[in-house]
């Protein structure tokens, strides 16, 4: 599933919070559903069966209460996506990743198999479950980390063991470190620790430009792996390095002309709006080392300043503003409008961003940042997490379309507003910043005074609610007046 994810150090975000922030995109010509809810492990429930891969997985005791945003269709699994467990963890579960063929030929993916025929018929073959995936891994992983590098561990112990049916990359988040997992093929992977002062992006590709193989069979301090990765490197010449400083990108991931338009756009729009004097963005060559189609974009860079919960709203919504490839500009031609795949874009389903805040006290230490629909368009509002359970206007996701939904009614703005871009955004802008200063300022006020948190969630989304119907009443009047006028226009 396309994604895109940013992810920023302790010592590049504006107040010492480590941040992990990703895009959930649907398929094209599909709604996803989402809505976020509060979930606690059942003692009494042993083993975890997956919707995808009818895998089992025996689940292990001392589970915690976390946030998460699932499908609101169950049909196929939870898709659990985002969220902070008691202990103030975070993960933030999948990019979706790109792979090569000798990768996948030394380890396969493991795919589910269903069976064929029935018991003693002759050819009658059993089912054979598949792996896990972007289905299953918050579930399994989130409840029981203690840490992010734990997480990291328990993650890799799964995949070593049951595999995976998809390439993915995985962040894990505490107030201290961030940690991001690519998966290697069907049962391999490699983690690095995020530093501190960077921030890294990550459209749907495998992004790791380097990693120290030493460190990972050392001490571990910086980079992580499964056990036998040397080996499996080894054994199938997957290093392509000339100096023998493996360069995962090289060695893991595609080289395909689909990478140049689907996925690096994506990195460039981010780099260029956090690093703006690092290079002519603007001018350069596509396949040039700042342009938009260069291979050579680092995985992890230094800010020009440090970054806020606004910067990575905006980066997560870019549509190549200020360039020749905006969809919704007047600059370039109708085909370069539409040579590359923008980041905020009519297919995202939801938006969520853990921030881990040193200053403040456990319970109020982490937030978590929803924004649903096409993130062009829609807002980020904060909630704290260590909470029995959210507002139902967030929890309660219907799967027919209704302005009663806070889901649906961000759907329905994108919907309206993307068809009438020049004549909505003044409308959305101010939606935007309002909304976030609004909600922003409620989180202060309760940390400040102690207040309750489930009662200051509230407080969040009646706003929201208020806010957010306030803008789908400007967005349906601009866009009447647009088809009005068109139709006078049309008559002439």
């Amino acid at each position: 599933m396309a994604c895109t994810t940013i992810l920023v150090g302790k010592k590049a975000s504006f107040d010492g919070s480590t941040i992990i922030a990703r895009n959930e995109d649907c398929p094209s010509g599909e709604f996803c559903e989402k809505c976020m809810d509060v979930n606690r492990p059942d003692p009494a429930k042993k083993t975890y069966k997956s919707v995808l891969g009818h895998l089992e997985v025996a689940l292990p005791e001392g589970g915690t209460r976390y946030t998460c945003m699932p499908n609101a269709d169950l049909k196929e699994g939870l898709w659990e996506a985002a969220g902070v467990n008691e202990r103030n963890v975070a993960v933030n579960a999948t990019e979706t990743l790109t792979s090569n063929e000798r990768v996948l030929a030394a380890d396969p993916l493991v795919a589910y198999r269903a069976a064929k025929g029935e018991p003693g018929e002759d050819g009658y073959e059993t089912e054979v479950a598949g792996g896990i995936g972007e289905e299953d891994m918050v579930t399994l992983v989130l409840p029981y980390a203690t840490s992010a590098r734990d997480g990291v561990l328990r993650l890799g112990a799964l995949l070593e063991r049951y595999g995976t049916y998809e390439m993915n990359g995985i962040a894990f988040a505490d107030v201290d470190e961030i940690w991001w997992l690519e998966t290697v093929g069907g049962h391999h992977w490699i983690a690095r620790r995020v530093p501190d002062d960077c921030y890294v992006t990550m459209p749907n590709q495998l992004g790791l430009d380097s990693f120290d193989l030493e460190d990972a069979f050392g001490e571990g301090r910086e980079h992580l792996c499964s056990a036998d990765l040397r080996e499996f490197i080894e054994d199938n010449h997957l290093d392509l390095s000339l100096d023998g400083q493996l360069n995962p990108r090289d060695a893991f991931g595609s080289h395909s002309d689909a990478d140049h338009v689907y996925n690096t756009p994506r990195a460039w729009d981010i780099q260029r709006f956090l690093n703006p004097s690092a290079g002519p963005w603007e001018t350069a060559a596509p396949h040039e080392e700042f342009g938009p189609e260069s291979d050579r974009l680092p995985w992890a860079r230094v800010p020009e300043r440090k970054i806020t919960m606004e910067d990575v709203k905006y980066a997560l919504s870019l549509h190549f503003q200020g360039t020749v490839y905006d969809p919704y500009g007047r600059m370039g031609t109708p085909a370069t409008r539409g040579m590359y795949r923008p980041i905020g874009i009519n297919r995202n389903c939801q938006l969520t961003a853990q921030q881990i805040r040193p200053y403040v006290d456990g319970p109020r230490r982490a937030v978590q940042w929803i924004a649903l629909g096409s993130n062009a368009f829609n807002a980020l509002v904060p909630f704290y997490t260590q909470v029995d359970e959210v507002p139902e206007y967030v929890r309660s996701t219907p799967k027919t379309c209704t302005t009663e939904s806070f889901y649906w009614a961000n759907r329905l703005i994108g919907a309206m507003a993307d068809a009438s871009f020049a004549a909505t955004q003044p409308h959305v802008e101010r939606y935007q910043e309002k909304l976030q200063a609004a909600a922003t300022r409620l989180i202060l006020q309760a940390d400040a005074a102690g207040a309750d948190m489930a009662e200051t969630n509230q407080a969040i989304a009646d706003e929201t609610r208020r806010q957010t119907d306030e803008l789908l009443g400007h967005v349906l009047f601009a866009r009447s007046n647009e088809m009005r006028n068109g139709f006078k226009r049309s008559d002439n």
